[in-house]
């Protein structure tokens, strides 16, 4: 038997970079984490900080503030590293914060608004309205797409 709620609504966590929220299927997420020691890997693009070993699995640690070209800021309490996965490969995002995980009604998400010289841009595959908060979800295949 197929569930409905499955067909109707996206699952996502969302969470925070800058003033943006931001979304990701938590069918893909493994976990979220507070910031640990983070070992840096030689001649690696600048927004890929290093390398955490993660129950014993070694996982390279993206920074999405560096990945979309916006300013950097020091981590807080509130800094957590996303755990995701995508096609067989583990990969922990830094972001501000983790804010909540969500049902977001299909009906609500558009596809991604012209955004003349956003850096961003090509990273996005839609926005979500939910209320009064705007959500935009990843393309996850393009934002981890060097390191395939």
């Amino acid at each position: 038997m197929v569930n409905t709620l499955d067909i109707e609504s996206l699952k996502v966590i969302v969470f925070q970079l800058a003033d943006k929220e931001y979304a990701i299927p938590v069918s893909q997420v493994q976990g979220i984490e507070k910031t640990m020691h983070i070992t840096r890997v030689p001649k690696t693009p600048r927004y890929v900080k290093g390398v955490i070993n993660l129950r014993g699995v070694v996982t390279p640690i993206i920074d999405l503030r560096e990945r979309f070209d916006l300013d950097t800021s020091s981590d807080n309490e509130s800094t957590r590293i996303i755990i995701i996965s995508l096609d067989e490969m583990e990969v922990g995002f830094i972001v501000d914060a983790a804010n909540d995980v969500m049902d977001i009604p299909k009906e609500s998400i558009e596809p991604q608004p012209e955004v003349v010289g956003s850096l961003e841009e090509e990273f996005i595959s839609g926005v979500a309205k939910v209320g009064k908060r705007l959500l935009i979800l990843l393309h996850l295949d393009k934002v981890l797409n060097t390191l395939k």
